[in-house]
């Protein structure tokens, strides 16, 4: 159609998401097959890469938009805008697990915190005593300076002993056979805790037939 040059393309092929230093697709398609095509970035300027009229440009492209041109009978046609996201990943993929206490009592909220290093094409999943009820809370912080870390925190509040057991999580890479798993373990008492805070130092010394008072404040 040389009204439409261009194959018209959904609104999900206008985002594409590719991790670092793979090649991918700018799927700017032609209905002419011999169409001369040309690629142009951001700053206007003319991008060199192989192009295919059933695919579009194949190569490795810095992150940011793109949009391809072409001339029909004289008549300069542009393509939709597409957006390069560059995601970080690693085949390797660090996690630690941590939590600011394991011991707590009922009513507490239960706080533990799983971080995802260096990578961005992450699955994770929690496993913990409360998950088939749905008690916990997650929040994901999404870290990039000084590095990349991906913070998901698990939060389950008002706990009881029911809720002692293993807090695990599960990363999984989101395009590689990669996965790590880390767990915690924590305990919920349903009674409170006693502090006991003795009021003489750890050695003393007692006369023969001396009779001495030690004090233990409890709280």
């Amino acid at each position: 159609d040389p009204d439409m040059p261009f194959v018209p393309s959904i609104p999900e092929d206008q985002f594409i998401l590719v991790e670092e230093g793979d090649p991918t697709i700018i799927p700017c398609r032609t209905s002419d097959p011999n169409a001369q095509v040309t690629l142009i970035n951001s700053l206007d300027k003319a991008v060199y890469a192989f192009y295919d009229s059933k695919q579009g440009f194949i190569g490795n492209f810095p992150a940011g938009s793109y949009t391809c041109k072409t001339t029909v009978k004289g008549v300069e046609f542009k393509s939709e805008e597409f957006l390069i996201y560059i995601l970080r990943a690693t085949s390797q993929l660090p996690v630690e697990i941590e939590a600011l206490k394991t011991v707590y009592k009922t009513g507490e909220t239960i706080v533990v915190t799983c971080v995802v290093f260096d990578n961005e094409v992450v699955n994770l999943q929690w496993n913990y005593p409360g998950k088939v009820k749905e008690k916990g809370l997650i929040k994901l912080d999404d870290i990039k300076v000084p590095s990349q870390k991906l913070v998901y925190t698990l939060t389950v509040p008002e706990a009881s002993v029911k809720d002692t057991g293993d807090y695990e999580c599960t990363a999984r890479h989101a395009t590689k056979e990669v996965k790590e798993n880390k767990k915690v373990v924590i305990t919920v008492h349903d009674k409170g805790f006693i502090h006991l805070e003795p009021q003489f130092s750890p050695l003393e010394a007692v006369n023969l037939h001396e009779v001495k008072h030690f004090v233990v404040d409890v709280q």
